[in-house]
């Protein structure tokens, strides 16, 4: 006996120590995918945070040269050069709330749309970095009332840049790397809370369910059984005899529709 005690010993420790090391590992993988959907949903609602705030910087100022004594300058606010802007950066704000609560499925869909906003984030930015003049063409049109891209090209010229225009160019491309990250990563997310998930119905039983017609009880009903007070009336209803107790509840149903009481 005092010989079987240590082995039976060092087998209970090593079995502790088996189960020891797994929850550890196990807690370091809830730990590391929490970490991953923080930074993947600070990351989108950052960028799309300062998104917003480029929109209502100014992107820079142009001259009007041609036809005046006096030249003057006008500036040409991000709403003007990207209008969209304000669009794609709400709709930014808004995936990252979705992606707090989302399943994993709807969770890469999220992320290739993050993706999608970031490359028209991008086109946007670029357009009014590579032509200023036709970005600003419409504060011109409201200054001076000339119209038409090639008109306002011979009236103005560019006066000043500033570093939104390009800061939004790296913002575009950062969203889309975030929603590449969320593709790639989303695998590891911990699940989302029950809470947020469809109405679930529970039973006595612990069996859970969406549907509660689950819950009915489906024993066979003996279809012969009559009960004693029943009078000798001719079927009402064309429908078969009831299987279940659920279909006999259907066929009380139907028997108040045609004015019968089931009670007798």
């Amino acid at each position: 006996m005092s010989t079987d005690a240590p082995g039976a010993t060092s087998g209970d420790t090593g079995a502790a120590g088996a189960s020891g090391g797994t929850d550890p590992a196990r807690a370091d993988t809830v730990r590391s995918g929490r970490r991953l959907k923080a930074l993947a949903i600070l990351a989108v609602l950052g960028l799309s945070a300062l998104t917003f705030l480029a929109w209502s910087q100014s992107w820079g100022t142009l001259t009007i040269v041609a036809g005046t004594t006096s030249a003057a300058t006008l500036d040409v606010p991000g709403s003007v050069a990207a209008p969209a802007l304000s669009a794609l950066a709400l709709a930014g704000i808004a995936l990252a709330g979705a992606l707090a609560i989302a399943g994993p499925i709807i969770r890469i869909v999220l992320g290739a749309l993050e993706v999608l906003l970031g490359a028209s984030v991008l086109a946007s930015a670029v357009g009014a970095v590579t032509d200023p003049v036709a970005a600003g063409a419409s504060v011109v049109t409201t200054s001076t009332g000339v119209a038409g891209t090639q008109s306002v090209r011979d009236l103005v010229t560019v006066s000043t840049t500033t570093p939104w225009a390009a800061v939004t160019v790296a913002l575009g491309a950062l969203m889309i790397v975030a929603g590449v990250f969320v593709i790639v990563t989303v695998r590891r997310w911990p699940q989302a809370s029950r809470k947020y998930q469809a109405v679930a119905f529970e039973g006595a039983d612990g069996q859970r369910s969406a549907d509660p017609a689950d819950f009915f009880d489906d024993e066979p009903v003996d279809s012969t059984e009559t009960r004693a007070d029943a009078p000798s009336a001719p079927p009402t209803s064309t429908r078969p005899p009831a299987t279940t107790a659920r279909d006999a509840a259907v066929d009380d149903w139907d028997n108040l529709t045609h004015g019968t009481d089931p009670t007798r």
